[in-house]
């Protein structure tokens, strides 16, 4: 039998960098976040219900929801954040299992990878066989984060100041993947650890 295995880590921290490496190896991936963007779409279910708690200002002239304008409500705002991740987490997660049993059914020796910023926090991480939290020191996150995203350096310390702590997010890990070096040291990390799951499957 394959394994589901959860993926996580901080905003910045390089997890779907991580999750690249993976899929090179051969495992699938699962994006939480692509299911959560196609989740929130003009007239899905999640759209509706985040309409109707966050009110019509969220929406632009095409209908979509103004991803940026809805997470500057979320972010600073601990019931709204609530709030969302209430209409949101149950959704993503009822997907994500749904394609993982799509998977196992053409492939049962699977190793399924779910990357998932929220892993932990939704409650998730108990549904899955193994949980990877990728860290990464804290300035390099907001540096990351920065340029992913193109936020100030403030507000990428609030987004990240906002989320679980990494040390929390440690404790529910089966590997720690650190990621405070070069790509081939985080390449060398994610190989080892394929292969201890593919040995335990």
């Amino acid at each position: 039998m394959g394994l589901i295995v959860g993926l996580t880590g901080s905003m910045g921290s390089g997890k779907t960098t991580a999750a690249g490496l993976f899929k090179e190896l051969g495992a699938r991936i699962i994006d939480a976040d692509a299911i959560c963007r196609e989740l929130v779409l003009p007239h899905q279910p999640a759209w509706e219900d985040i309409v109707r708690g966050f009110g019509k200002t969220i929406l632009k002239e095409d209908h979509t929801i103004d991803r940026a304008k809805l997470a500057g409500i979320v972010f600073n705002d601990k019931n709204q954040k609530g709030l969302l991740e209430n209409i949101l987490h149950p959704k993503v997660i009822e997907e994500e299992m749904r394609l993982c049993a799509q998977i196992f059914e053409s492939d049962p020796q699977s190793i399924i990878v779910i990357d998932a910023a929220l892993l932990i926090e939704s409650g998730n991480y108990e549904k899955v066989d193994k949980v990877i939290v990728v860290t990464c020191d804290r300035e390099s996150l907001i540096r990351r984060a920065m340029e992913r995203s193109s936020l100030t350096r403030e507000e990428a310390g609030l987004r990240i100041q906002s989320q679980m702590p990494q040390e929390e997010k440690v404790k529910k890990a089966d590997y720690v993947l650190p990621n405070d070096g070069t790509r081939e040291n985080l390449q060398t990390g994610v190989e080892k650890i394929y292969t201890e799951l593919k040995l335990s499957t």
